[in-house]
């Protein structure tokens, strides 16, 4: 057996695989040759997924059937596996969830389905794992922080004294890396093209690697860093370790944790991951842009995200709204009502001033760097009300013969809705 050989004997798995098949020798030299093979196309997690969901099958047929080859599972077996699996126990204490429940079912489909393309002897005639036994995947929305929350937690994060805390929350805040990309990542990870510093980022759970803008204030981190732990990023080949050792998603998880306690916030590290998605979904970055940053194969996945563009949603619902109730006669409470509105989102939003042709939104806990060009800053925000003023700027640019401020004047006004 192939797969207990490879492992060292005084493994749990090993000796889990070795007691199935002192009763079941096929079915583990079936399933010992598949994960085998799975290895060549398959990332080492979810070989070790496949094999956990195996085993898991195995022993099921083991105490609640005579079934001891591949061959022989058929839809009644699996109708049972499905009852047992739905009942068996996860994470606090409660029953295994419906995620886990079809990610162990879609891999025994996917097992099945392959050894009968492979015509293997020990395959069954047919799959007997068919689309309906596997739940239907939730849409829920990814959980992000608001932008105060995330202004609470980055300051937080700042007021740290321990570096280690700083960097990680500025790597997950700054990039949208996911927790084990940041402990993946090799000691040449920081690359400088042209006059920008960018972030090699490892290959990682959808098996591709990806170049990531890094921010002036994570560069000099990152610099501090690594002056601080050579010795140990030469001996680790990480970069991200230092006299304690590298770092894993379990020690993320707790700098996360601890940073947003301090900061009266919840967060975990892939919910900063969301965060960054949705602020810069909602400030105007395109689709495909966001898709490159994040590492995500198909637009699908970023369209996630598109769905939470809350600023949009409640701007257009408060229009449509003021419509439908002047429909119904109450346009002047309405129009008292919508200014109390607006101011509040007014004072909400501009925490540090109003500009003279938009909104500065920036949360007031975020120290603000671009001095005097608001309108290349990521929380500038104006609207069709702002044109004249946004028209005499331009005027006055090119009459100071000012090519580059007068074409940013341009380009912001010709992507503002003029009112109607």
């Amino acid at each position: 057996m192939d797969i207990i050989e490879n492992l060292h004997d005084d493994s749990p798995i090993a000796a889990q695989w070795a007691v199935i098949a002192a009763q079941a020798p096929q079915l583990v030299d079936t399933m010992a040759r598949y994960l085998a093979q799975a290895g060549t196309f398959l990332a080492p997690a979810s070989v070790d997924s496949a094999s956990l969901g195996l085993r898991q099958l195995s022993r099921w047929l083991l105490a609640s059937t005579d079934i001891r080859i591949v061959a022989g599972i058929n839809r009644n077996a699996i109708e049972g596996y499905k009852v047992w699996l739905a009942d068996q126990p996860g994470n606090g204490g409660r029953r295994l969830s419906a995620n886990t429940q079809r990610q162990r079912l879609r891999m025994l489909r996917v097992f099945f389905e392959r050894i009968i393309e492979w015509e293997w002897a020990d395959a069954p005639a047919r799959n007997p794992i068919i689309g309906r036994d596997i739940p239907p995947r939730p849409e829920p929305l990814p959980k992000f922080l608001d932008d105060r929350d995330a202004a609470k937690l980055m300051a937080a994060s700042k007021a740290s004294t321990d570096p280690r805390d700083r960097l990680i929350m500025e790597i997950l805040s700054r990039t949208g890396m996911r927790a084990s990309e940041v402990c993946g990542l090799a000691p040449d990870a920081v690359v400088c093209i042209g006059d920008n510093h960018w972030l090699r980022v490892p290959v990682g759970k959808l098996r591709n690697d990806r170049y990531v803008p890094l921010h002036p204030d994570l560069v000099a981190l990152l610099a501090v860093w690594t002056g601080d732990n050579l010795e140990h990023i030469r001996h680790h080949r990480r970069l991200i370790v230092d006299h304690r050792g590298p770092f894993d998603r379990h020690l993320v998880a707790r700098v996360v944790r601890r940073v947003a306690r301090k900061a009266g916030v919840k967060a975990h590290p892939h919910q900063l991951r969301h965060t960054l998605a949705t602020q810069a979904i909602n400030r105007g970055m395109r689709l495909e842009a966001i898709a490159s940053l994040l590492g995500h194969r198909s637009m699908e996945m970023t369209l996630t995200y598109a769905r939470i563009t809350d600023r949009v949603v409640a701007d257009e619902y408060e229009a449509i709204s003021a419509k439908i109730d002047a429909l119904y006669g109450h346009a002047q409470k309405l129009s008292a009502d919508l200014e109390t509105v607006s101011m509040t989102r007014l004072r909400r939003e501009s925490h540090a001033r109003m500009l003279g042709n938009g909104l500065c939104t920036r949360p007031v806990e975020l120290e603000c760097r671009m001095e005097s060009a608001c309108e290349t800053c990521s929380y500038f925000s104006t609207g069709p009300e702002f044109v004249p003023v946004l028209l005499r700027q331009r005027d006055h640019a090119r009459d100071h013969n000012q090519p580059d401020r007068a074409a940013l004047f341009e380009h912001i006004i010709e992507n503002t809705e003029t009112p109607s």
